[in-house]
């Protein structure tokens, strides 16, 4: 599928892609998916589609405010029984 070149679009799949954590490439996909199963192929719809998908992924960051570090800090944190633990090359 040719490239969509339409600024708009561009700048809704790149906002998503950032409040997600993906690619552009992926946040354009995850649009064409939707669109796909939704069976629209004008850029109209996959402007609404992405403008959606961005205000779903927003609500969902704002309620995992603060709880996705605090999960990253006890997943890098060392169990007590490990902290001397030496990997040997």
């Amino acid at each position: 599928m040719p490239a969509i070149e339409d600024h708009e679009f561009l700048k809704l799949a790149a906002q998503l892609a950032s409040c997600l954590n993906i690619s552009i490439s992926s946040a354009r996909r995850k649009i064409d998916i939707v669109a796909a199963k939704e069976g629209s192929k004008d850029i109209a719809k996959r402007k609404s589609i992405a403008n959606k998908l961005l205000q779903e992924a927003t609500i969902q960051a704002k309620d995992n405010t603060g709880n996705i570090s605090a999960t990253f800090d006890e997943l890098l944190a060392a169990l007590k029984e490990e902290e001397n633990f030496m990997v040997e090359d």
